[in-house]
């Protein structure tokens, strides 16, 4: 007979009920409203301009994330070099900031400082713009794939790099033809993640890019918007676009194996 393991019920016990909990919350959300209310704004005006706004800049935003973390993620996983503990913490530190207070770093950088001036002159204005909006998305989700793509670096085999220089590869040659393929779980984890933290960026858009209607209304600003306004519906709905987009990005991470 099997003997009684307290110590294992008192935590299975305990990650029952927070599991309980956050199903009954994030459930609440799909049995509040009626679905034909859900329907009827998903189609409202307002709503497919922050929808297509969403999506085009958190495409764009992870584009750009994962451009950047590939070449950052295997530096940090392979390289030593002067400085590099504080270059990885400073690159770590958004992921401890609140979003508002990395989007008022971002509004003091990119607002009426010598470097936002030069930027307007190439015609890149970054406060209250769409342009904002991929930038304060960018930096928010940056952190995240930067830790993803070390994480998966350091967990493909160094012997095999050295063998492929020992064949006469390039390191360039080395990295895209031995390190990428056996990254590449890896840089979907990453992509994913980077477009869900994207498209539900908030703090971050409402200081540098601004919560203006219309303009740019990202899925976040619509619920925070339609919640001041009392409008529950739009919010709902909101609420529930941004929820199945992080169900979605959380089941493909989880099918790639692949950790922060």
């Amino acid at each position: 007979m099997q003997r009684i393991n307290p110590f294992k019920i008192i935590l299975v016990t305990i990650s029952l009920i927070v599991t309980g909990i956050l199903v009954l919350a994030v459930g609440s959300l799909f049995l509040v409203p009626t679905w034909s209310d859900v329907w009827t704004n998903l189609f409202s005006k307002e709503m497919q301009f922050s929808l297509q706004l969403t999506l085009w800049t958190g495409g764009i935003s992870a584009s750009l994330v994962l451009l950047f973390a590939l070449p950052i993620g295997y530096t940090l996983s392979r390289f030593d070099f002067p400085g590099k503990g504080l270059a990885k913490t400073i690159m770590d530190l958004p992921i401890a900031f609140p979003e508002l207070v990395l989007g008022l770093c971002l509004l003091l950088v990119f607002g009426n400082t010598p470097l936002g001036k030069g930027l307007e002159k190439l015609g890149f204005q970054v406060v209250f713009s769409k342009t904002g909006v991929v930038e304060a998305q960018f930096f928010t989700a940056l952190p995240y794939a930067i830790r993803i793509m070390k994480s998966t670096f350091d967990y493909v085999p160094q012997r095999l790099e050295f063998v492929s220089r020992s064949l006469g590869y390039s390191s360039f040659e080395t990295f895209r033809k031995v390190t990428l393929p056996l990254a590449r779980n890896g840089i979907l984890a990453a992509a994913v993640i980077s477009f869900a933290r994207c498209i539900g960026t908030f703090g971050t858009v409402l200081i540098l890019a601004g919560g203006t209607y219309m303009k740019t209304e990202t899925l976040p600003i619509t619920l925070y918007l339609n919640m001041s306004y009392g409008n529950m519906g739009m919010a709902l709905t909101s609420g529930v676009i941004l929820v199945l987009v992080s169900f979605i990005a959380i089941f493909i991470v989880e099918k790639t194996e692949v950790g922060v």
